[in-house]
Order: C-alpha cells, then structure tokens, then sequence
C-alpha cells in the first residue's frame, strides 16, 4: 500500500497544476484513508470499503468548508440541499482516486502484474513527459523507486507465506536484509545520477512526424505574455492565450494590432488571473458569472468608490483580423459607447471581478468601438503612511492571497529581506518592485538551461536571474502575496507609440502627450494590481524599462518612497545578490544522493572490515604464491612482533637462530621471559611440526606478542 500510494501522490504533482487546490487536497486525502484502512484495518473487504467511502465524504466536507466554500453544515441533513452540488464535482474526484487504488489492490496479485503496472506509469508519464510542457522526470524516478521497492517486499510477502521456517531463520537477522537492500538501492541512485548524458541515437515519433510534415515544432502560438513552446525562439510575441505555461523564449513582433485614440496614455487591460499554479496562472480565478452588457449601461466592477477618478474617453480601432476573448481598455471600463453595427451586443458579458469585458464567441470581433473608463487619481502621499491594520481592517478574497502548497520558502524569505526596511504595505511594494527592477535583466530570451527549481517564481529570482514581463510580474505577485499583501496578475497591452501625425520634437526628444497611440504584437504586455483595502487596485509596473502611466494627487506620475527608505534598499540590494543562492538541485534530491552515497561508504567501510584478516596477510600470500597454511599464518605473525622488537632495541644476529635470540633476550630481561617463550614454542611448532598448528593458533602468537609489546614498555633496554 505504502508503494501504491507513492505511485498515486506522482500523478497528484503532476495534475496539481491544472487542479484547483481544494480538488487536490481531497484527492490526496482519498488516497492517504484508502491506502491507511488496507494497510491496517483487519476487516472484511465490505466493511473495509464502506469505512473508506465515509471517511472520504467526511473529509471532502471538512477540506470544502476549510476551503470557504459553501457546504452543508449538516452533512446528513444537508445532501439534499443545494449547497451539497458544491460537494458532488470534489466527490466524484475523490471517488475516482478511492476506486483506482482499490483497483490497483486486486489486480496487483503476481510479480508479473506488478511489473506491468509500474511499466504502464512509468510510459505514461514518458509519454507526458515528451509531449507537454512539464518535466516530469522526478515523478518517473519516483515512480521507479516505488516500482523496486513494491517487488522487493512482494517477493519477502511471498517468501515468508512459501517458507516460514526460513522466514523465521531470516528474521532473526534483519539488519543484513535491510542493510543488503539499502545498498542495492544507493549503488542505483549513484549510477544513475552520475550517468553520462547521451544524445538519442533514435528522434521520437512526434518530432520526426512534425518535421515530416514541415510543421515547425512550437506550434503557431504566440507569446508575449507566455505561451507554451518546444522552441522558444519560433514564436512571436503577442496576446498570450497559454497563461498556465509561461517562460518560454519569444521574437519581436510588430505587426500592427490596433490604434486607440485617448486623451490619456495608459496600459490595454485585458484579462486578469489570481490562480498561481507554479508554472504560471491556472485560470480567471475561478470566476465564472457575469452579466449581459448593452450600450451605455453603467459597468459597476471593482473600483474604489473612496479613490476620485478621472473620464477617460477611448476608441479602439482593430487593425487585423484577430479574435481576441476580451475587449480592451484603460482601467476601469465604466460603459461602452459605441460598437460596431454587425456585432450583437449579447456576444459581451461584464464580469465585475476584475472590471472584465468578455466576449461570448470567439468568431466575430469588433473592428471598432468606444469605451469610456474612471482611470483612479492615487492619493499616493497619504496611501504610503497607512499600515497593514488600516488598510486592511475588513476580510480580504482569499483569492488574491493564494499560494500553491508546495510554493518555495526561499521566495518568502526574499521577499521579507527585501522589505525588512519598508513600514507600510505601500513601501514594501515599492521596495519589491525597486528590487526586481535593479537586479534582473530584461530579454526576450532567458537562458532557460539555469533553470532547475520546478516553481517558475523561484527559478526566475535563483537561477535564471533573466526575463521579460512574465517573470517580473508573476514574482511580484507571489512575493507580495507571501507577505499577505493581496495581489493580481494583468496581460493586455503596452500604450504602444504616438501616430507619426502627433509627433513633436522638442529638444531632440518626442511628445508624448495625449492622442492616437499605435499597438503591435511587440506592445504586448502583463503587470501587477495590488489592492490597498479603501484605495482599491492600484498598478504597480515590475518590469524594467516600462513605465506604468498612472494618475496620482502629486506631481510624481511614478510610486515614490522616502529617501531614507531609498538609502536603505540601496544597502539592501548591494547585500542582496550575494544571498541568493547558488544553482543547485532540488534539496530533496540532494538529501537522497547524500544518503545514498553515505550508505556505499559504510558498506565499503564494512566490507574492509570484514576483509581485515585477508588484508593482514596479504603480504604473506602475495610472497608466498598460494593460499596460507595455518602454520604459515603463525610464522607471518612470528615475523611481525619480530620486527617490532627489533625497533626496540632487541637485536637478533645474524648468525643467531631465534631460539639463541630469546634466550639471550630473556637472560638479560628476566621481566620478558615469561612472554619471549610461548612466542618461541608456536614458532617452532609452525617451523617444525605444521601438521599439529590448528586455524586459530596465529591468534594465540598475536595475543602473546601485545603482552610482549606492554611489558617492553616497562623495561628499559640497553
């Protein structure tokens, strides 16, 4: 079970980041009481599963209402009720995974069967491996590991039911057992992480069909908030559709895309995402509702009603033939004004959370329309002095708090090392945003090969260091968050440039003052929104090299800090790169290598003790050219305390035999004669008589000779 289970939590990381994080928590639990109750409940199959499947349902109800979703509170009363539809989509999941161990339980009855259901997962997640975007190499090793440990104690399982008398006689032993298979394990591990890496001799099927085809591998994506790509620099920038899978490299694409004619540069809001998975954002947050939209209507969203604003009237005009999911305009659209004829205003639907315009079919778009927007003027003098508890003194959406369970602690330790100086939630946030833009490199093509954290976050503030407007946004977002600042991801556009017509040199520099502003491909863009409780959502530009217009009551267009903040975050970020941590493999991988290698170096250890008799006459072999006698043994321990002796002071002559040598010896030592003749008796009887020397009689001379050895020390010689 415990295999089984190990099995069932890879494929749980490999969907974690398409699922939402109460669905895996319930999964995970359905896995953990299935595998539990088998391993350890000694009752009936019936009762067994009817147990499971109660605890199960127990435990999606307690995930579910941790979770802040509407459940019964009466689970019993309460299946009838419509909150119980909130359970049923969670339960089913739960289920599902409760069935397929279960399955997995009766089928795996035989070796033979065991090694095909580790083959089936460990293909499959090849297969997945090959054909996504993801890494799923740990999974596959896991997978291994688990593979080898389930037939090593299912042959014990079989062992034991076959023979008990041996299994009796092995378990009087069973540090050899475990200590023998430990090694086998570490001898696996240490081959395999020091492998050589081998190009393929053989291209996989997929490739070589795309490259048949003349299709190119990355597909006809485009990125520029981040779509997913086998090759990075096959795509293009543009409106992002894959936000799930960001990080992939990018070429400049200026193609014009439309013209917006405002009295008031600023960013081409979009879409917004709250739901970080750990490669990018899953979704829209979970928001699903929305109204109908006609001309005119007044679009109530998410402003701040304390916040004055500003009416800013804009006109978008299309200048290709794209479809895009939303309409675009400067925060926050309050009406539509204008459309065009041919386009039925049911296709568009107003979602208030996140002050979204979408559109209903993704086959008709408008080539031109009107919007008007209350851009928010930022009291920003008076929003840098309010504290965490002013600010947010009433709940706040969890949504924009969310951080994935596994998300890495470096990148909150960051985080509050880079706003150890700030006061406010405002001074933090300027303080990550001076960081982020002061010590990473803006380009469109990462050097993605640094990468080795699996968190995108962790990899671009680590390792890669490098980015465009994804990586500075996306970790800003989080690092924020880890500091329980709400904050939310944004793609649209860039202002893109003023009309060749509204050109204005003035001192060798251009206007830019209101007017007809051209967007490209090149101009697509992704930021942040941090919500300041009563101020409302407020743009915070991550990216160097961007400048994020807003309206402010100072006459700053820029966040600003105080300079004594300024002095401290120049200190801290000379200090800052020197912290960060050096490319390295993931911490548990390294524990296992460790481990592993510390495991070998004992057997070695082991095993030279073990040889340690065969070591101490080796010498005597090798001189002797065959295996040694017990009377050669006793011989080769004679000429070893001889030659200690011998540095000691006691000479034998050479025309001496060593019985003249310890006579003369103990004649003039009286105090070593008790120890100089026994030694002399088991050499002549090695010497003279080998047939009487037993095998242990050489242990008899090496005792004798430490007793010869402690009464030298107390003699003085001559």
């Amino acid at each position: 079970m415990l295999w089984i289970w190990i099995i069932g939590m890879q494929w749980v990381s490999f969907t974690e980041t398409i699922w939402l994080d109460e669905t895996t928590a319930v999964v995970i639990a359905a896995l953990s009481i299935t595998a539990i109750i088998e391993a350890l409940i000694p009752a009936t199959f019936v009762l067994r599963m009817l147990l499971q499947v109660a605890l199960i349902a127990f435990s999606v109800h307690r995930i579910l209402d941790a979770h802040g979703l509407p459940v019964p509170t009466d689970m019993v009363r309460g299946l009838l009720s419509d909150e119980a539809s909130y359970l049923l989509p969670y339960l089913w999941f739960a289920l599902a995974a409760w069935a397929i161990v279960l399955l997995i339980v009766r089928l795996s009855d035989s070796r033979r069967k065991i090694l095909m259901i580790i083959a089936i997962n460990v293909i499959s997640f090849t297969i997945l491996d090959s054909f996504t975007h993801l890494e799923l190499w740990d999974e596959t090793a896991w997978i291994a590991a688990a593979g080898m440990g389930w037939l090593v104690t299912s042959h014990f399982n079989k062992f034991r039911a076959r023979f008990p008398q041996g299994w009796r006689h092995l378990s009087k032993s069973p540090f050899k057992i475990i200590a023998n298979i430990l090694v086998i394990f570490s001898l696996i591990i240490l081959a395999g992480v020091n492998m050589p890496y081998v190009q393929p001799t053989l291209t996989d099927p997929y490739t070589a069909w795309r490259e048949l085809s003349g299709s190119p591998l990355s597909g006809t994506s485009t990125t520029g908030t981040g779509s997913l790509l086998e090759v990075p620099t096959e795509s293009t920038s543009g409106y992002g559709r894959e936000d799930n899978n960001l990080g992939a490299g990018f070429n400049f694409d200026y193609s014009p895309v439309m013209t917006v004619s405002s009295d008031e540069r600023s960013y081409w809001r979009g879409e917004v995402r709250t739901q970080y998975s750990g490669t990018g954002w899953a979704d829209g947050g979970g928001r699903r509702g929305g109204s109908d939209v006609r001309l005119n209507d007044d679009l109530q969203g998410d402003l701040s009603t304390t916040v004055s604003t500003k009416s800013v009237q804009q006109t978008i005009t299309m200048l290709s033939d794209d479809v895009y999911p939303v309409l675009f305009g400067a925060y926050a659209v309050s009406r539509i004004d204008s459309m065009d004829a041919d386009i039925d205003p049911d296709l568009l639907r107003w979602v208030p959370e996140g002050s979204e315009l979408h559109m209903r079919s993704q086959q008709r778009y408008p080539k031109s329309y009107t919007v008007t927007s209350e851009i928010p003027v930022i009291p920003v003098e008076e929003l840098s002095k309010r504290t965490y508890e002013e600010l947010y003194s009433s709940s706040v959406d969890d949504a924009y708090l969310q951080i994935p369970r596994n998300f890495p602690d470096r990148v909150e330790l960051l985080a509050e090392e880079v706003t150890a100086a700030g006061q406010t939630p405002y001074e933090k946030v300027v303080l990550l945003q001076e960081y982020l833009q002061s010590n990473y490199t803006y380009t469109n093509s990462p050097d993605l090969s640094r990468k080795q954290s699996p968190d995108f976050v962790e990899g671009f503030l680590f390792e890669i260091r490098e980015g465009y407007c994804d990586y500075f946004s996306t970790s800003m977002v989080m690092m924020a968050r880890s500091l329980d600042i709400p904050a939310r991801w944004v793609k649209g556009y860039a202002p893109g440039s003023v009309s060749i017509q509204e050109f204005m040199p003035m001192d060798g520099m251009v206007s830019m003052d209101p007017g007809m502003y051209t967007v490209t491909n090149a101009d697509a863009h992704s930021w942040v929104e941090v919500y300041f409780g009563e101020y409302g959502w407020i743009p915070i530009e991550a990216t160097p090299g961007f400048s994020m217009p807003i309206l402010t009551s100072m006459e700053e267009s820029e966040p600003v800090i105080s300079e004594e903040l300024l002095e401290e975050e120049e200190a801290l970020e000379e200090s800052a790169p020197a912290a960060a941590p050096e490319q390295a493999s993931s911490g548990l991988m390294k524990w296992i290598v460790m481990i592993a290698a510390a495991i070998i170096a004992l057997w070695g250890a082991y095993i030279l003790w073990r040889m340690k008799l065969d070591l101490r006459f080796a010498g005597a072999r090798l001189k002797a050219g065959k295996p040694l006698t017990p009377a050669d043994k006793v011989i080769a321990e004679t000429e070893r305390w001889l030659r200690f002796v011998h540095r000691r002071g006691l000479v034998r002559e050479s025309h001496e035999t060593l019985r003249e040598s310890i006579m003369r010896w103990a004649d003039t030592y009286p105090t070593l004669r008790t120890e100089l003749h026994p030694l002399l008796r088991k050499f002549e009887s090695a010497r003279y008589s080998p047939a009487q020397v037993q095998e242990d009689e050489w242990r008899a001379v090496q005792e004798q000779a430490d007793l010869l050895k402690k009464s030298m020390k107390k003699v003085k010689l001559i």
